[in-house]
Protein backbone atom coordinates (compact mmCIF):
# COMPACT_ATOMS: atom_id res chain seq x y z
CA UNK A 1 0.00 0.00 0.00
CA UNK A 2 1.50 3.67 -0.84
CA UNK A 3 2.31 6.40 1.61
CA UNK A 4 -0.45 8.58 1.71
CA UNK A 5 0.69 12.23 3.38
CA UNK A 6 -2.19 14.78 4.83
CA UNK A 7 -2.60 17.40 6.75
CA UNK A 8 -2.51 16.30 10.93
CA UNK A 9 -6.13 16.38 12.25
CA UNK A 10 -7.62 16.03 15.78
CA UNK A 11 -7.50 12.08 15.95
CA UNK A 12 -3.56 12.32 15.12
CA UNK A 13 -2.43 14.03 18.29
CA UNK A 14 -1.83 10.50 20.20
CA UNK A 15 0.55 9.64 17.47
CA UNK A 16 1.85 13.19 17.11
CA UNK A 17 2.96 13.00 20.95
CA UNK A 18 4.45 9.67 20.60
CA UNK A 19 6.55 10.81 17.71
CA UNK A 20 7.76 13.53 18.60
CA UNK A 21 8.19 11.76 22.40
CA UNK A 22 10.21 9.78 20.26
CA UNK A 23 12.18 12.39 18.52
CA UNK A 24 13.05 14.59 21.85
CA UNK A 25 14.48 11.06 23.25
CA UNK A 26 16.50 10.72 20.25
CA UNK A 27 17.96 14.12 20.55
CA UNK A 28 18.31 13.89 24.32
CA UNK A 29 20.59 10.50 23.80
CA UNK A 30 22.78 12.83 21.22
CA UNK A 31 23.38 15.41 23.83
CA UNK A 32 21.88 15.29 27.44
CA UNK A 33 23.41 18.57 28.37
CA UNK A 34 21.72 20.40 25.54
CA UNK A 35 18.66 19.17 24.48
CA UNK A 36 15.76 18.97 26.61
CA UNK A 37 13.29 15.70 28.32
CA UNK A 38 10.65 17.08 30.20
CA UNK A 39 8.87 14.36 32.57
CA UNK A 40 5.67 13.97 30.14
CA UNK A 41 7.25 15.00 26.80
CA UNK A 42 4.49 12.90 25.05
CA UNK A 43 1.71 14.77 26.23
CA UNK A 44 3.66 18.02 25.92
CA UNK A 45 4.51 17.13 22.18
CA UNK A 46 0.68 15.91 21.52
CA UNK A 47 -1.29 19.30 23.06
CA UNK A 48 1.29 21.72 21.18
CA UNK A 49 2.19 20.36 18.00
CA UNK A 50 -1.88 20.05 18.04
CA UNK A 51 -1.77 23.67 18.53
CA UNK A 52 0.08 24.21 15.73
CA UNK A 53 -1.71 21.94 13.33
CA UNK A 54 -4.17 24.63 13.78
CA UNK A 55 -2.74 27.78 13.18
CA UNK A 56 -2.21 28.94 9.76
CA UNK A 57 1.18 30.08 9.49
CA UNK A 58 2.26 26.33 10.34
CA UNK A 59 2.46 22.94 8.43
CA UNK A 60 1.81 19.63 10.65
CA UNK A 61 1.62 16.75 8.49
CA UNK A 62 1.09 13.10 9.12
CA UNK A 63 2.12 9.98 6.63
CA UNK A 64 0.03 7.27 6.68
CA UNK A 65 1.28 3.39 5.76
CA UNK A 66 -1.60 0.83 5.42
CA UNK A 67 -3.78 2.74 7.30
CA UNK A 68 -1.17 3.95 10.26
CA UNK A 69 0.60 6.67 11.14
CA UNK A 70 4.19 6.16 10.83
CA UNK A 71 5.86 9.58 10.85
CA UNK A 72 5.22 13.15 10.81
CA UNK A 73 6.99 16.47 9.80
CA UNK A 74 6.52 19.89 11.35
CA UNK A 75 7.26 23.82 9.95
CA UNK A 76 5.93 27.35 9.92
CA UNK A 77 6.29 30.78 8.81
CA UNK A 78 9.08 32.16 10.43
CA UNK A 79 9.40 36.41 11.31
CA UNK A 80 12.59 38.12 10.29
CA UNK A 81 15.23 37.28 12.52
CA UNK A 82 17.94 40.24 13.52
CA UNK A 83 19.51 38.11 15.56
CA UNK A 84 19.81 35.31 13.03
CA UNK A 85 20.59 37.52 10.21
CA UNK A 86 17.49 35.40 8.78
CA UNK A 87 14.81 36.81 6.32
CA UNK A 88 11.01 35.96 6.39
CA UNK A 89 11.54 32.20 5.57
CA UNK A 90 10.10 28.91 6.76
CA UNK A 91 11.24 27.02 9.94
CA UNK A 92 11.13 23.33 8.83
CA UNK A 93 11.29 22.16 12.98
CA UNK A 94 10.89 18.38 13.11
CA UNK A 95 10.52 15.25 10.93
CA UNK A 96 10.32 11.83 12.30
CA UNK A 97 9.93 8.31 10.68
CA UNK A 98 8.73 5.02 13.12
CA UNK A 99 11.45 2.48 12.33
CA UNK A 100 9.19 -0.01 10.54
CA UNK A 101 8.27 2.59 8.01
CA UNK A 102 12.41 4.13 7.42
CA UNK A 103 13.97 3.38 3.94
CA UNK A 104 10.20 3.60 2.25
CA UNK A 105 10.59 6.95 0.77
CA UNK A 106 8.56 8.01 3.81
CA UNK A 107 10.88 11.02 4.89
CA UNK A 108 12.07 12.50 1.83
CA UNK A 109 7.74 12.59 0.91
CA UNK A 110 7.13 14.73 4.18
CA UNK A 111 10.23 16.44 3.86
CA UNK A 112 9.44 17.70 -0.23
CA UNK A 113 5.97 18.17 0.89
CA UNK A 114 6.40 20.38 3.57
CA UNK A 115 9.02 22.39 1.04
CA UNK A 116 5.90 22.40 -0.85
CA UNK A 117 3.42 23.64 1.81
CA UNK A 118 5.72 25.95 3.48
CA UNK A 119 7.01 27.86 -0.29
CA UNK A 120 2.98 27.60 -0.93
CA UNK A 121 2.60 29.91 2.41
CA UNK A 122 5.24 32.62 0.68
CA UNK A 123 8.92 32.06 1.97
CA UNK A 124 11.50 32.46 0.05
CA UNK A 125 13.60 30.08 1.65
CA UNK A 126 13.15 26.81 3.99
CA UNK A 127 15.79 26.52 7.01
CA UNK A 128 15.91 23.84 9.03
CA UNK A 129 18.55 21.98 11.78
CA UNK A 130 19.70 18.85 12.66
CA UNK A 131 21.93 17.19 15.39
CA UNK A 132 25.64 17.44 14.83
CA UNK A 133 25.19 13.46 15.44
CA UNK A 134 22.36 12.82 12.98
CA UNK A 135 24.51 12.10 10.07
CA UNK A 136 21.29 10.22 8.28
CA UNK A 137 19.27 13.05 8.62
CA UNK A 138 22.00 15.12 6.79
CA UNK A 139 22.52 13.19 3.99
CA UNK A 140 18.90 13.38 3.85
CA UNK A 141 18.54 17.13 3.76
CA UNK A 142 21.56 17.27 1.33
CA UNK A 143 20.26 14.87 -1.40
CA UNK A 144 17.24 16.98 -1.42
CA UNK A 145 18.88 20.46 -1.56
CA UNK A 146 19.44 21.77 1.81
CA UNK A 147 22.61 22.99 2.20
CA UNK A 148 24.95 23.71 5.46
CA UNK A 149 25.14 27.21 6.52
CA UNK A 150 25.59 27.70 10.45
CA UNK A 151 26.92 26.00 12.55
CA UNK A 152 25.74 26.09 16.26
CA UNK A 153 28.33 25.07 19.62
CA UNK A 154 27.27 24.64 22.80
CA UNK A 155 29.06 25.48 25.94
CA UNK A 156 27.71 24.51 29.59
CA UNK A 157 28.15 27.73 32.02
CA UNK A 158 30.21 27.18 35.13
CA UNK A 159 28.14 25.41 38.11
CA UNK A 160 26.34 28.02 40.00
CA UNK A 161 27.71 28.90 43.50
CA UNK A 162 24.62 29.31 45.93
CA UNK A 163 27.18 31.11 48.07
CA UNK A 164 27.23 34.09 45.94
Amino acid sequence: MPVTLRPAKPSDEPALGRMGAALARKHHAFDAARFMLPDDVESGFRKWLGDEARKPDAVVLVAELDGEVVGYAYGRVEGMDWNALLDRSGGFHDIWVDEKARGAGVGVLLAEEMMKRLTALGVPRVVLHTAAQNATAQRLFAKLGWRPTMVEMTREAPPHDATE
